[in-house]
């Protein structure tokens, strides 16, 4: 299997160091390309084609944030994983509405960092796991800066296939009948099943039937 393509941005050298040096496994990581600005990562995006983008939320001249649409466009295939100091629900909505693929925390350890890049390359997306409690929080109603008009929504974070779960868990379906209506395995329901739990910090199909309930995906009756 081919490593994963890495691009690393970020305003501080010492970080770009920093991740090029616990990607040191050259069979599972390649880091392409290393950008010291969202202005740079634009401009070099198309020329590395990297799989994955570890992209800095706030540096000097333009927000990683707002860099991430126009990044995404110039790269269809990149997934973007936001790398922050910032724990604000404020920030990881916005982060995923601009159509990151995860958020994960600066002080994270080695082994998380990697298990994120691996995971939003699959496309299973991935947010820490204080950061997926801040994320539930504000999607269930509690308090989170996001505006009026762009209310918060499971879907926001949730992959398509993770969507069709969630609703089928609430229908009350088991992970066999998940499986067998999808056309997938019982472990790969059972795989996206634990991945939109973590993401959503609701461990119940309780609550999970709740949530789909409030998001319009399954009816009350």
């Amino acid at each position: 299997m081919a490593p994963i393509r890495v691009m690393v941005v970020d305003d501080h050298s010492v970080v770009r160091e920093g991740i090029r040096s616990v990607l040191g496994d050259p069979a599972a990581f390649e880091v392409v390309g290393e950008a010291a600005s969202a202005a740079e990562a634009i401009s070099r995006v198309r020329d590395w084609r990297p799989d994955v983008i570890v992209l800095d939320v706030s540096m000097p001249g333009g927000s990683g944030i707002h860099a991430v649409p126009e990044l995404l466009e110039r790269a269809p295939k990149s997934h973007v994983l936001m790398l922050s100091v910032h724990e604000d629900a404020e920030y990881v909505l916005e982060s995923v509405r601009a159509g990151a693929h995860g958020y994960l925390r600066k002080d994270s350890t080695p082994a998380e960092l990697r298990t994120a890049i691996a995971s939003v390359h699959a496309g299973d997306g991935y947010y820490s796991p204080q950061l997926a409690a801040v994320l539930a929080n504000a999607l269930r109603g509690g308090p989170a800066p996001a505006p009026a008009s762009q209310p918060p929504r499971a879907t926001d974070v949730l992959t398509a296939r993770e969507i069709e779960i969630l609703t089928h868990v609430a229908e009350g379906m088991t992970n066999r009948e998940i499986g067998t209506a999808l056309g997938i395995s019982t472990r790969t329901v059972e795989a996206h099943r634990d991945s939109l739990m973590r993401k959503l910090g609701i461990r119940t199909v309780a609550g999970l039937t709740k949530l789909a309930i409030e998001q319009g995906l399954i009816g009350s009756n």
